[in-house]
């Protein structure tokens, strides 16, 4: 027995309804986060280095925190493991790095500091551009490594870090999995190959 014509025609309404929720759900809400443009190993005078470029889009209220004066901080963070079978992976490196952007209002310009290092732009996407790259960043000396073997592999994060915001900001943040506007964050593994 055939449902009749219009029960039929709902029912090709709601599955084409769920089908664009779904793809929907798929999509950001916002175009905000981390894309990673590179993320590779390079050996060279003896050790293993790190490459990572990233596109980084900031929510609006991020941006607003920063135009009023709050410094914000982002923290690339890498870690070399050795795969074994009878145990827990094995730790061989761990690096951490840390960008701070603030907005400097009596210049109008925007400063970038790594570590003792501080450098001025006139943009926030040239200060982001700067802060979201890396090259030869030095990750573990290259005798550390058993030759031959190929079971290393990488494990990068690269996140907007909320945990040194001044600490009243830090009250509406809510637990480490829900930062709403503020998770801003990208993580990756990669194999090192021999």
């Amino acid at each position: 027995m055939q449902p009749p014509p219009v029960r039929h025609t709902i029912m090709q309404g709601l599955r084409l309804l769920l089908t664009c929720a779904c793809l929907l759900a798929g999509l950001p809400a916002q175009a905000q986060g981390v894309e990673l443009a590179t993320l590779q190993t390079a050996r060279a005078e003896g050790a293993l280095n790190l490459e990572f470029s990233a596109r980084v889009s900031l929510p609006k209220a991020v941006e607003d925190a920063l135009q009023r004066g709050v410094p914000i901080y982002f923290v690339a963070e890498a870690q070399l493991l050795r795969s074994r079978w009878y145990w827990r992976d094995e730790r061989v490196a761990r690096v951490s790095r840390s960008w701070r952007v603030a907005y400097q209002p009596l210049t109008g310009a925007w400063k970038l500091s790594l570590g003792g290092l501080n450098q001025t732009y006139h943009t926030l996407s040239e200060a982001l551009a700067t802060a979201s790259r890396s090259a030869g960043w030095k990750l573990a000396d290259l005798a550390a490594l058993e030759a031959g073997d190929k079971g290393y592999y990488v494990q990068f994060s690269y996140r907007l870090d909320t945990t040194q915001l001044p600490g009243p900001m830090q009250f509406g943040l809510g637990s480490l999995g829900d930062k709403g506007d503020w998770a801003v964050g990208v993580s990756q593994v990669i194999k090192v190959e021999p």
